[in-house]
C-alpha cells in the first residue's frame, strides 16, 4: 500500500494498465487525527474516509475507530485478489469483527465504527469501480465535459442547514445538535451506505465497469476536497471544480477550499462541522497517445 503524506506525481507500470500520471493528496484537516486513507498500489487505487462512533472510541494507539475501520478496508482492498465487490464484502466482516474484539456493542448502532469508499482498477481499455458513502469518482472527459460517476450524497445537508440557521450565541454544532446528529448517524445502511460491519452495508455498495475511451482524467477523493457552499441543500458546482482541477491539479483545489474554510472559522458562511476536514485525493492523468517513463512509487508508512 502507498500512503502519501504529501502531494507529489509519479508514473505508473503501463503493463497491464494504460500509461498514466497519478497526483495524490493527502492531509489532516482540524481534527486529532487524519480519519482518511489513501491507497496506490499498481493498477487498484482508493480514498477512504473513517468516520469514528459517537462516543469517540480509541485504542491503545490512540487511533480512533473511524481510521481503524478505513484502514481495514484499505489493506482488505490491497490484499485481496478478487473482484471489488467482495473486497468490499470482506472489509465489512473484517470492521464488524474488529469490533467485536473490541466488545463495541453492534446493537448500539451510534457507537459503530464506520468508513465510506472509492476505489477503482485499472485495466487496459476500462477501470472497474465501486464507492459507497460520501466518497466521489469524477471523470473528466477529453471534450472537456464531466461525469460524475458516483452520485453526491445527501448525507448531512439538513443538520448543515439547521446549523446554520441556529442562533450565533448558540454551542459547536456537536452539542447544539446533538440529538439531530445522532438520528442521521442511525440512518447508516438505511438511507445511505457505509462499511461498518452491518450485512445492510452490501445493499449499498454500488459497482461496476467504465470505458476509458475519451477520458481525461479520474479523481477520487474524500469530501474533505469538495467545494464549500453557502447553502448546504443546493447542488454541488461541479464544474467549478474541474475547472481548478484543470488549472492547478489537486493544489489548487486544496488552496482553494482551505481559504474559502479560512474566512469563516466559525463555520457559519459554509457550514461545516469542524474548520477543516481531512482531505483524501488521487489524480489519474491518463495518455492515450503516447508512453510515459515508468518509475518506481515512493512509499510511504
Amino acid at each position: 500500500m502507498y500512503l502519501s503524506t504529501d502531494q507529489y506525481a509519479i508514473h505508473c507500470p503501463a503493463a497491464s494498465p494504460p500509461p498514466c500520471m497519478i497526483e495524490t493528496l493527502h492531509e489532516q484537516g482540524s481534527g486529532e487525527c487524519n480519519e482518511d486513507v489513501l491507497l496506490q498500489a499498481e493498477d487498484l487505487f482508493g480514498v477512504f474516509d473513517g468516520a469514528t462512533s459517537l462516543e469517540h472510541f480509541y485504542d491503545s494507539n490512540g487511533s480512533t475507530g473511524g481510521l481503524r475501520a478505513a484502514t481495514i478496508a484499505a489493506d482488505t482492498f490491497h490484499d485481496c485478489g478478487g473482484g471489488l465487490p467482495q473486497a468490499a464484502a470482506t472489509a465489512n466482516r473484517l470492521i464488524r469483527e474488529a469490533q467485536q474484539r473490541y466488545r463495541i456493542p453492534l446493537h448500539h448502532r451510534h457507537r459503530l465504527w464506520s468508513t465510506s469508499l472509492a476505489v477503482i482498477r485499472l485495466n487496459e481499455s476500462s477501470f472497474d469501480y465501486c464507492f459507497t458513502g460520501d466518497c466521489l469518482i469524477l471523470l473528466l472527459h477529453r471534450d472537456g465535459s464531466h461525469t460524475l460517476l458516483s452520485p453526491e450524497p445527501d448525507i448531512d445537508s439538513e443538520t448543515l442547514q439547521l446549523w446554520q440557521e441556529s442562533p450565533t450565541t448558540a454551542q459547536s454544532i456537536h452539542a447544539h445538535l446533538a440529538d439531530q446528529i445522532v438520528r442521521i448517524r442511525l440512518q447508516m445502511n438505511v438511507s445511505y451506505g457505509v462499511l461498518n460491519g452491518e450485512p445492510e452495508s452490501m445493499d449499498f455498495l454500488r459497482h461496476g465497469r467504465c470505458s476509458l475511451d475519451g477520458i481525461a482524467d479520474i479523481l477520487l477523493f474524500t469530501d474533505g476536497l469538495a467545494l464549500p457552499k453557502a447553502e448546504p441543500k443546493a447542488p454541488s458546482d461541479w464544474q467549478a471544480f474541474a475547472d481548478l482541477y484543470r488549472r492547478g491539479g489537486l493544489p489548487a483545489l486544496r488552496d482553494h477550499v482551505r481559504g474559502l474554510q479560512s474566512e469563516d472559522p466559525t463555520c457559519r458562511r459554509y457550514p461545516r462541522f469542524k474548520l477543516h476536514d481531512d482531505i483524501a485525493a488521487i489524480a489519474i492523468t491518463l495518455d492515450r497517445d503516447r508512453p510515459l517513463p515508468v518509475h518506481t512509487p515512493r512509499r510511504f508508512s
